[in-house]
């Protein structure tokens, strides 16, 4: 299901298609996989999606990639350090506009608002706190370059802020879907509630190839919606079958039995995720305030 057989030329043009480009950042990690994916949209005027991190190599790559172009947009899907610090400087380049859902923290649910302002959730990891789009678009919202036009499509669940942007039979999915893993879902800027409706909302529709945030291509993205949307489900059956475990951090280690380490607090704030979703259905009860380090058990126990 997953491809991890991806070897991009790190700051050089990968040509993807006509009309399409993007260039790798050297930002490789466990979290980023082979660095982040920045598009270049158009021919002669283009459109820059998710600018990456405010990386010098990435920065000269770009413009290298760039020179003697015109860019009129500067999309971004959503404001984690890896995508959006370097929109600023590029902005400032190309003398583009910053085109965005908002700030970090816009389009947060309410019960994940109130969550947030009671403490204890712990979170934010990786939020560029700093940004702040020229244009704010709205769901279903039309953008037009020469040449090229997109639809932004709200899909908050990993960021309460994150954009799909859908151009013609594909879509750059941002680290809502990718080709190589599933996703992270860290409460509160992630709300696994959100993320389920924002799957269910890419089902209903017809684009067949997804350009993430991370990897290569993604074909036949309904197959990987539709994976996505059942693994989600089984984790959630797993965490109640191990809910006698009690607290966050016990149902990770005896769930993520085969996990390489260096994952596994992210793979605890996925549970995290989970539990709050359960929470809010009435499924599971804290002990005390619903906080990361509680102790959780079944409400019909």
């Amino acid at each position: 299901m997953f491809n991890t057989n991806h070897t991009p030329n790190i700051g050089e043009v990968e040509i993807l298609r006509e009309g399409l480009r993007v260039v790798t950042a050297p930002n490789a990690s466990p979290m980023t996989f082979t660095g982040t994916r920045t598009y270049i949209l158009g021919e002669g005027e283009v459109a820059i999606i998710d600018p990456g991190p405010d990386d010098e190599k990435h920065f000269e790559a770009l413009t290298k990639a760039l020179f003697g172009q015109r860019v009129s947009h500067i999309l971004v899907t959503h404001s984690h350090i890896d995508h959006s610090p370097l929109a600023h400087r590029l902005s400032q380049t190309f003398d583009a506009p910053i085109f965005a859902f908002g700030a970090s923290g816009a389009g947060m649910s309410e019960p994940m608002r109130l969550l947030a302002g009671q403490g204890g959730l712990a979170g934010g990891e990786g939020i560029d706190t700093n940004f702040k789009p020229d244009v704010l678009l709205q769901d279903s919202e039309e953008i037009r370059g020469v040449g090229w036009k997109m639809e932004a499509i709200h899909t908050p669940g990993h960021m309460s802020n994150h954009l799909c942007f859908a151009w013609e039979d594909s879509i750059f999915s941002g680290d809502h879907i990718m080709a190589w893993s599933t996703t992270l879902v860290s409460p509160p800027d992630g709300d696994l509630t959100q993320f389920m409706i924002s799957l269910e909302k890419l089902q209903g529709r017809s684009e067949s190839i997804y350009y993430p945030g991370h990897g290569a291509p993604l074909i036949n993205a309904q197959k990987m919606l539709s994976h996505q949307f059942t693994h989600r489900k089984t984790r959630e059956a797993q965490i109640l079958e191990e809910m006698n475990a009690g607290t966050v951090h016990q149902i990770t280690s005896r769930i993520y039995t085969d996990l390489d380490h260096r994952l596994l607090p992210m793979a605890a704030r996925n549970v995290f995720a989970h539990m709050i979703d359960l929470h809010q259905r009435g499924i599971v009860r804290s002990q005390g305030a619903l906080a990361f380090d509680a102790r959780f058990s079944l409400t019909k126990d």
